[in-house]
């Protein structure tokens, strides 16, 4: 029985929590959070939506996070007792000690819009190998782009593919020069104005809602738990193949049952490939600065 735990109790804890058991994908979720009261709350709330929403996946709370241990997958979100903070800095860190300590081989989800750093921390100070933590965020501006783009265009969502990638808001890149609308290119479609207004609009995108960061990480669970390949707009430590070694950035990466499977490289053309660089850069400047 697949088994999911998230940390945190919060909004998107509990965002989280519902979505992922109304898609019946989970065996079992367990919402841990020192507030206890208030993850046993939620956890009651879901359960009791079960009968009207038509799903089976039990849904628990816990006060500790060792109850994390065994998990399949866990997702750091936020805590109970600032409901719409995520944890991050050395909170955050020092809930990933916490997980590392109990957990064998759980792919690690950071949830939360601030999570870039926390994830580039969790690798280079907490030593989780980077195939297995990934932020999730990326795939939730993913899925807002398209939401827009399928109203210009005037078509479904499920027909468009673009990824994101770099660092949001200032620094995100949309190739859009490889985004499709059921197998033809978006430029051919969108006037060159109307595609500018577009991409104009992306940074004022982020950050996405808890429910759409709720909605972004479950999909990518659902996925885990499936074993299924999935590609992914998602924040993660390149080995190398962006140039830079130590920053995460949002990239599209392939998924599979143990987290990463590699780094898609999409085709930049020159000048969103100096965007990409120039912001990387910025946001090396911006680390040395801090």
């Amino acid at each position: 029985m697949s088994v999911v735990a998230i940390v945190g109790a919060g909004t998107l804890g509990g965002a989280l929590a519902q979505t992922i058991a109304a898609r019946d994908r989970v065996g079992s979720i367990r919402l841990v959070d020192e507030a206890a009261d208030v993850a046993a709350g939620k956890a009651l709330d879901i359960r009791q939506s079960a009968p009207l929403e038509r799903f089976g996946t039990q849904v628990t709370a816990h006060g500790d996070v060792a109850a994390a241990a065994g998990a399949d997958v866990v997702v750091l979100a936020g805590p109970a007792a600032a409901p719409e903070t995520e944890w991050t800095d050395d909170a955050g860190l020092a809930q990933l000690d916490r997980l590392s300590a109990g957990r064998s081989g759980a792919v690690v989800l950071c949830a939360g819009a601030s999570h870039r750093r926390l994830v580039e921390r969790g690798v280079a100070e907490g030593r989780i190998p980077r195939g297995r933590l990934l932020g999730t965020a990326p795939e939730a501006l993913r899925a807002a782009v398209t939401a827009v783009v399928a109203l210009d265009v005037g078509c479904a969502a499920s027909d468009i593919a673009l990824t994101v990638l770099g660092v949001p808001p200032r620094h995100a890149v949309v190739p859009w020069g490889q985004a499709t609308v059921a197998g033809q290119r978006l430029e051919e479609l969108l006037p060159a104005a109307r595609l500018a207004r577009t991409r104009a609009r992306t940074p004022l995108l982020w950050p996405p809602g808890p429910y759409a960061l709720a909605a972004a990480a479950a999909r990518i669970v659902v996925a885990l738990v499936d074993g299924t390949a999935l590609t992914s707009s998602c924040f993660v430590v390149p080995d190398g193949a962006t140039g830079v070694r130590r920053r995460a950035v949002a990239a599209p990466v392939q998924l599979d049952a143990g987290g990463i499977d590699r780094i898609v490289e999409p085709a930049l053309t020159p000048a969103e490939l100096v965007h990409l660089r120039n912001g990387l850069a910025a946001v090396d400047r911006e680390a040395e600065d801090g």
